[in-house]
């Protein structure tokens, strides 16, 4: 209490003596030099260390045979000022036995306290963090917890010396006259009070906490209230709801009233009043984290599985265009960026998605976008129907859904801005630049460029150059003789491919086949094992069959009618085929008495444990290592199918 104004000054930025301070000093040097002397420990003598709380502050006092030691006070930083008095206790207690610690380890002492609570610490449950964290600080001392009464605490005596009166005063001064007559009114509906108030009178003294003076009832210096809602009404109306209470919060109105009333509850019936307060709730943000848990998208399963799309409007007209329409792919971030102009509809988007996207990836399975009316047209939803692509629609109000798209368009919009700011009319020409630059840039979710991740390539550090780029004729002369350069190069590139193609293909021989023909197929030794049995792989037919053709793919690969128990791929190079010249030869079989075709694979050993998601359910894989293959040959496969077809194999955990 006497050093507090000192302490004060040492606020940053709060240094500046006032006759406060000089007060403050003076009492602060009387008090110490008036103090009773301090007896020296006697090590041979337990220590005995007695503490108290208030609402403000901590002390304690470490003592032998009666006589104080030494002793302490501080007082509590605001975050403590909300804590309980059994907590406040609990922290004197844990500041005290830290202050002397050079005293008490290694030697039984025992705790004197006025919460009596505390004598059970160390029986109790641990119920809260606090509780926790602070008798964490108690571990590896050799102690005992004593109740002793407030009034017969050296702690507490010491800290009870507060201006009582003045603060009493204090509060008569700014209750109304009403109010202080509500509150003795409040009395008389509270039985227990009634009872304290009668032994008070007769007795003229303190019973506990409780006093009686100038006709009022008070803990502490606090005024009690009874069980009167009307009373408490007015009272949280007048440090909450007015000028004076300025609608605080839950704990800053709490500490307001505690200063000058006292009753029941009352935390919990302040946090009540200000919960229904209707000025609170119309014009408070609340002070509560984002709110709506977060429910990501699935990752696709391939690129060009799930893309999403926006637009970028209100651009300067530039070649006519002054839109621009954004189509990302989701799994590998890989965009194209192409030029509208309004008015557009939706059969010009769809169009427009052919021509740039169905054509270079094919049919993506689903579309994430906002709501434009475009896309919740008619026509729009027709045609991703025909399409078979399933659309998903942000909510309203909710960008969050395509925030792909939203982080692309700013980063599309700052380049477009950093490369054409002085001539903004002219961002169409550097739009396909723009795309380049995108699509081989390093993006941080997938730790690679979408080039890379989509072509299985890094891309190409050439940059093309355009012309009248510059402003110095001399440099722009010499990239437009590099631009001259490099298509002969790729002329002379395109005849040495030409070459190489020649000779190559004198040393083949063109061959087609036509659908519905039979062929003879051959199969790699060792490794195809489950379209047909082999007695010995080294004397093995080179060819099998005959199959029919199914379907042509491309120039040099067809599909075959392979028998439903095989289980290799059923499309091939034209070099493993052969036309069979006797369609109606009956396919090669093995002898009866050949044994029983091997089991195509055996497992050895479980490596990995993994969930994936397979024809949109959750599915659980393993990547197994087969027996008699190379460790390059371990497959993922279901978990659920592995265990039908080896029942007996006992996986355990990798």
């Amino acid at each position: 209490m006497l050093a507090k104004p000192l302490t004060n000054l040492l606020r940053k930025d709060q240094f500046e003596w006032s006759q406060e301070a000089t007060e403050a000093f003076r009492n602060l040097q009387q008090a110490l030099s008036s103090a009773p002397v301090l007896v020296l420990p006697d090590f041979s003598k337990p220590f005995v260390v007695e503490t108290d709380a208030c609402s403000t502050r901590i002390g304690a006092v470490l003592m032998q045979g009666g006589q104080p030691l030494a002793y302490f006070s501080k007082g509590l930083a605001p975050r403590h000022h909300s804590l309980s008095i059994y907590e406040k206790e609990l922290l004197a207690v844990v500041q005290g036995v830290e202050h002397w610690h050079q005293y008490l380890e290694g030697r039984h002492f025992v705790i004197r306290t006025d919460q009596q609570s505390l004598k059970y610490l160390l029986d109790q449950k641990l119920k809260t963090s606090f509780q926790m964290y602070w008798i964490s600080k108690l571990m590896g001392y050799d102690y005992e917890i004593h109740y002793k009464k407030g009034a017969n605490n050296n702690a507490a005596d010491a800290l009870s010396r507060m201006p009582k009166m003045q603060l009493f005063q204090l509060t008569l001064s700014t209750c109304s006259e009403e109010l202080l007559l509500g509150i003795k009114k409040s009395w008389e509906d509270d039985s227990e009070i009634q009872l304290l108030v009668q032994r008070l009178q007769q007795g003229n003294g303190v019973e506990g906490k409780f006093s009686w003076f100038d006709d009022l009832l008070h803990k502490g210096s606090r005024l009690v209230v009874g069980n009167s809602p009307t009373v408490k009404q007015k009272i949280l109306e007048w440090l909450h709801s007015s000028y004076l209470g300025g609608h605080s919060g839950i704990n800053a109105t709490y500490q307001r009233v505690k200063t000058l009333f006292w009753w029941r509850h009352m935390y919990d019936e302040i946090k009540d009043f200000i919960k229904h307060c209707d000025v609170c709730a119309r014009c408070k943000y609340e002070t509560v984290a984002y709110l709506g848990l977060l429910q990501p998208l699935p990752v696709p399963n391939r690129v060009w599985e799930s893309i999403s799309m926006d637009f970028i409007e209100g651009l300067p007209k530039s070649n006519g265009k002054d839109t621009i329409w954004v189509v990302v792919d989701r799994l590998s971030k890989y965009g194209h960026f192409v030029a509208l102009s309004h008015p557009f509809s939706a059969s010009t988007l769809a169009q427009q998605f052919l021509d740039g996207v169905y054509k270079l990836h094919g049919a993506p399975t689903e579309i994430i976008s906002d709501r434009d009316p475009i896309f919740i047209s008619n026509f729009w939803q027709e045609f991703l129907k025909v399409l078979k692509i399933d659309q998903k629609l942000s909510s309203s109000y909710h960008p969050q859904t395509d925030g792909q798209t939203e982080v692309l368009n700013h980063c599309l919009e700052t380049y477009l801005r950093c490369m054409c700011w002085e001539f903004p009319k002219d961002w169409a020409k550097w739009l396909p630049l723009a795309e380049w630059w995108y699509n081989t840039t390093y993006h941080s979710a997938t730790k690679v460029t979408p080039h890379e991740l989509l072509y299985g390539q890094k891309p190409a550090l050439y940059s093309p150059y355009l012309p009248r780029s510059v402003v110095v004729d001399a440099v722009d002369r010499s990239f437009v003789a590099r631009e001259g350069a490099l298509l002969v190069a790729k002329h002379h590139l395109s005849r040495a491919i030409n070459m190489m193609k020649q000779r190559a293909d004198s040393h083949w021989s063109d061959r087609e086949f036509q659908e519905g023909q039979w062929v003879f197929l051959k199969l790699q030794p060792y490794r195809q094992i489950s379209a047909t049995s082999r007695r010995n792989q080294k004397l093995a037919p080179r060819f099998f069959g005959p199959y029919r053709i199914k379907q042509k793919i491309g120039s040099v690969a067809y599909k075959l009618d392979l028998p439903e128990e095989t289980r290799i791929h059923d499309t091939f190079h034209i070099s493993l085929l052969k036309l069979c010249p006797d369609p109606a030869v009956k396919p090669r079989h093995p002898p009866l008495d050949w044994p029983e075709p091997p089991v195509m694979k055996e497992p050895d050993q479980i490596l990995q444990k993994r969930i994936g998601r397979r024809k949109g359910r959750i599915v659980t894989e393993i990547l197994v290592k087969w027996k008699q293959l190379l460790e390059e040959e371990t497959t993922w496969v279901l978990l659920y199918h592995f265990q039908q077809q080896f029942p007996s194999f006992v996986i355990a955990d990798p």
